[in-house]
């Protein structure tokens, strides 16, 4: 776990540094741990920087979902029943979200990612995207929370999504 979190850890770093031709002024690094109950530890690391003479700073967050029954990182396809369509289905529920909070779009919205970020928290799925992803800079990070119990019936049993969905 802990050479995981180095590892995105230094990908947030190299993703705001890379090859930018300004300096960097400001970085700062923080971490959020989302959810650390039943077997399942999900965390957020995100990575703010400003660059010299930048409109703003930007920041990333990218989240590990660790399975500690298991002892491996989750992807978001580990915790669906194989073959069931999840990203047709959380692409439903998120558009919902978009339109009942009436958030505003770069583009129309076509769906989730196979790779979409996402981490655990209780019994949500919380689905997110990057700055600029889908809207503009002002919406910030967009979230979308999405109850386990809204998707019962297509998440795997041996996954650490189902393990949430327990009333106890």
């Amino acid at each position: 776990m802990n050479e995981a979190i180095k590892e995105q850890v230094k990908k947030l770093i190299s993703e705001q540094v890379g090859d930018m031709p300004t300096t960097v002024e400001e970085m700062l690094g923080l971490y959020e741990i989302k959810n650390n109950q039943r077997q399942i530890l999900s965390l957020s690391l995100s990575n703010y920087t400003y660059h010299q003479k930048a409109a703003h700073g930007m920041t990333y967050i990218k989240s590990l979902n660790f399975d500690l029954e298991k002892q491996k990182i989750c992807k978001l396809e580990d915790l669906f029943i194989p073959g069931s369509d999840y990203i047709k289905r959380i692409s439903s529920l998120v558009n919902i979200q978009i339109h009942e909070r009436d958030i505003p779009l770069l583009d129309d919205f076509t769906g989730i990612q196979p790779n979409q970020d996402f981490y655990i928290a209780d019994k949500t799925l919380v689905i997110y995207f990057q700055l600029y992803e889908i809207t503009p800079y002002y919406v910030g990070l967009p979230m979308f929370p999405i109850s386990v119990f809204d998707l019962t019936d297509i998440i795997d049993e041996s996954s650490p999504l189902s393990r949430m969905a327990v009333n106890n």
